[in-house]
């Protein structure tokens, strides 16, 4: 037998193989052959009216509990109790309806009852502010427009100018640079408007300019800052606020971040890339995520917690506002905290946890730069204490003083060499960069307090001491 078309060619037979040259066997085969015939073809027509019977009763079947139509061997799903008329189907339908004016095409799709859900579906009950400030929260939580519309006089940009410095085989180079943020309008004083960011956004700023929502520039200034916290405080002055701009900014209604609920949305608003205010959305993500110690790198030393969110918040997000769907402020937006190192996950400063921190803050006097001709110096010349080498040798974050200038203010309040710097005023002090930062706010004369870790056999002790800042004068002399 052959492997391929063996059983093609086998015919079967019935009854005995038929002799050569019998002549009544082949009439025989004959007669046998067309009863067969015969018979094969009524079971196929009994068959065929069975199974188109059952075909139509499955179809029938189908229509009715489905919803479906077989037209030409195709099968089509059909629009429950939504048909379009046939003299409107090429101009309206479910789909087009969605997009268009809901008062013109809404009737061409949808009963009486169902249109008044879809009302509540396109029309936004919470588009106007209440007394309170907050805003009422309507049936489309997709729609976030209004809320953004009520809020985004209240988010600014935050623009800094400093001087970038770097090593290079041995030579320090300095160069102009800028960097941007973002930041929030959460006071107002009798001659100060008050805005809440991020320290990172003002760090070793030279100058600060805030751009408002009606994109006028106003310089701005430092009131104060927790590097620890990572939160700043900074003011515009009223007399540099133009009368359009103040008709057009408004102060942000602070919320209460310990009633946020893991799903629920927010909306952040920011100054991304540098680019002008834009809105991203997303959801809470996790609550009180501790990202660990010394998260903000700025000497913390206590796990901190934060919000956690896959609303985009990238490059300039920083001090941005986190918002509720009711439009208050739950969260200070950090991009610090993700970076690109992760992707769907942004963080921010909780804003139950910032509001005591932002109140201290504008109880502080404002700073304003002096210029260099009367600026005021401690006369020493010191090291920062990073905090490998704090590890290591048990040494307090600071400065290190290596030297003391005699006659200095730092010599007559009695500082000496190996004594630590860790605040000036209260502010503290992780870095001789913060130091020779904060100095930029003092003139000659100023008597400043400083507090200072000094070193004994039993460890280091903390100590306040006073000192009168001199001259550069009085250090070159």
């Amino acid at each position: 037998m052959d492997t391929y078309g063996t059983y093609q060619n086998y015919e079967p037979h019935n009854g005995p193989i038929p002799e050569q040259g019998n002549d009544k066997k082949p009439e025989k085969k004959k007669k046998g052959t067309f009863k067969k015939l015969l018979v094969g073809a009524l079971v196929g027509i009994v068959f065929g009216v069975f199974a188109g019977g059952g075909f139509v009763l499955m179809n029938y079947a189908g229509q009715k509990l489905l919803g479906t139509e077989t037209v030409k061997g195709h099968t089509e799903i059909k629009q429950a109790e939504t048909t379009v008329p046939e003299e409107d189907e090429k101009e309206s339908g479910l789909i087009s309806g969605l997009f268009d004016d809901k008062k013109d095409k809404g009737k061409d799709f949808a009963s009486e009852d169902e249109e008044k859900i879809e009302d509540k579906t396109f029309e936004n009950e919470g588009s106007d502010i209440d007394s309170t400030g907050i805003i009422p929260v309507g049936e489309n939580i997709n729609d976030v427009s209004d809320v953004v519309k009520a809020v985004m006089p209240s988010v600014v940009s935050v623009n800094k100018s400093y001087t970038a410095t770097m090593d290079f085989f041995g030579q320090r180079y300095s160069q102009e640079a800028t960097g941007s943020g973002s930041g929030i309008i959460v006071g107002e004083s009798d001659s100060e408007l008050l805005l809440v960011t991020n320290y990172h956004v003002v760090e070793s700023a030279d100058e600060l300019a805030v751009v408002f929502c009606n994109d006028e520039t106003a310089p701005a200034q430092i009131k104060g800052t927790d590097p620890g916290r990572d939160l700043a405080v900074i003011v515009v002055q009223l007399e540099d606020i133009t009368d359009d701009t103040a008709d057009a900014i408004r102060i942000a209604n602070l919320g209460d971040s310990t009633d946020l609920e893991v799903g629920e949305p927010v909306i952040a608003i920011g100054n991304a890339l540098g680019y002008g205010q834009s809105v991203t959305t997303g959801v809470v993500s996790a609550l009180n995520r501790a990202i660990g110690a010394d998260t903000t790198g700025y000497g913390d030393s206590e796990p901190l917690t934060f919000i956690q969110t896959d609303a985009a918040i990238n490059f300039g997000n920083s001090g941005g506002a986190l918002l509720n769907m009711k439009g208050e402020v739950v969260g200070i937006n950090s991009n610090k905290l993700g970076g690109n190192s992760v992707e769907g996950m942004g963080y921010a400063i909780p804003i139950s946890d910032a509001k005591p921190i932002i109140t201290k803050l504008v109880n502080r006097e404002t700073k304003l730069k002096v210029d260099e001709d009367n600026r005021g110096y401690l006369g020493i010349t010191g090291v920062s204490v990073e905090k490998e080498y704090s590890q290591v040798y048990g040494m307090p974050i600071g400065v290190y003083i290596s030297s003391v200038s005699e006659g200095s203010g730092a010599d007559k309040a009695g500082l000496v060499r190996g004594d630590v710097i860790t605040a000036i005023n209260g502010q503290s002090v992780e870095s001789m960069e913060a130091l020779k930062e904060e100095m930029q706010y003092y003139s000659a004369g100023t008597r400043v307090r400083l507090t200072i870790m000094q070193g004994s056999p039993a460890g280091y002790n903390a100590k306040e001491v006073e000192v009168v800042l001199g001259s550069i004068d009085d250090i070159t002399s």
